[in-house]
């Protein structure tokens, strides 16, 4: 046999086993469960023996399996404590985290969770990109990424952060007072609208919901700008209306710099991921990052 088996194979031979089910398997991994179903497939083909049964409602080893399967776990449990005693010689994680995400979270994070990450981890160094255009995380050579839920790619660990999220229309009142204000999407047409691109490079519609009925609007103006916090400033200076994070025109609508129109068609949604690769192990420092990420509360966030 000249291809040898992985280490991960038979970890996730082990864990099918253990559970008998490739998602219980899969979500103990942090894989998914179409990805760790072929790489049992694989696994038989290259050795040439069926290792697992497999029907519509269950999956269990066969004699060969299950005779693999008891020869490993006295490995794996000396792997682990092998591993668990350099783990324990660490004093603290150190290294590159590389980070992607938009300009607008990255200045979320720059202000909330990066200093207090350096303050915590000394030995640790941030290189955080910001990025508007979706990238291949693993090809780049980043270690995580942050995406709206609906972005993420479906073969990537997320974990969510922050609390729900939306987008609002707003605008100035000196804007406001010489026009009608729009009580429906479709009234933006006769309005000057901020508009902004999407990565790929069309110009971004305004997404509304109400009452279960969505609708996606492609608005006018003059002016076109590739970042929400320009959107904001324009917005302030009268220039027009702007479809902007709550997050950042919460501070301008508290001092009534701003005013909120359409607020019943601007619905609420999950928020933010990061996201990293499920097929590898995950680095120390990326793991304390994350470790807080969920300790410290972040609310209202957005990322268009």
């Amino acid at each position: 046999m000249n291809d040898q088996p992985t280490l991960l194979e038979l970890r996730a031979l082990a864990a099918i086993a253990r559970h008998r089910s490739f998602r219980k398997a899969a979500d103990e991994m942090e894989m998914a469960p179409s990805t760790i179903s072929h790489m049992i497939t694989g696994l038989e083909t290259r050795i040439g023996a069926r290792l697992l049964n497999r029907t519509t409602r269950s999956v269990s080893a066969t004699q060969a399996g299950e005779r693999l399967v008891a020869r490993l776990q006295p490995i794996f449990g000396a792997l682990d404590l092998a591993l668990a005693e350099i783990d324990a010689a660490r004093e603290r994680p150190s290294g590159l985290l590389r980070l992607t995400a938009s300009e607008t979270v990255s200045m979320l994070l720059v202000q909330t969770i990066l200093p207090r990450f350096l303050e915590a981890f000394p030995e640790m160094s941030v290189d955080l990109v910001a990025e508007p255009a979706f990238v291949d995380i693993v090809a780049e050579g980043f270690d995580a990424g942050f995406r709206l839920g609906e972005a993420v790619p479906h073969d990537m660990v997320a974990v969510r952060f922050g609390g729900p999220s939306r987008m609002l229309v707003v605008a100035s009142p000196a804007y406001l007072e010489s026009r009608h204000p729009p009580f429906t999407p479709d009234d933006l047409a006769r309005h000057v609208c901020i508009r902004s691109r999407t990565p790929g490079g069309r110009p971004y519609k305004w997404e509304f919901e109400r009452h279960g009925h969505a609708l996606a609007v492609e608005v006018n103006g003059p002016p076109m700008l590739n970042r929400t916090e320009l959107m904001v400033e324009a917005a302030l200076r009268g220039v027009g209306i702007a479809f902007v994070p709550e997050r950042l025109a919460h501070p301008h609508l508290e001092s009534g710099a701003l005013q909120a129109v359409l607020q019943d068609w601007c619905p609420t949604y999950p928020g933010l991921y990061l996201y990293y690769p499920g097929h590898r192990q995950v680095p120390p420092g990326l793991r304390a990052f994350i470790d807080l990420l969920k300790a410290v509360p972040i609310d209202g966030i957005a990322a268009p």
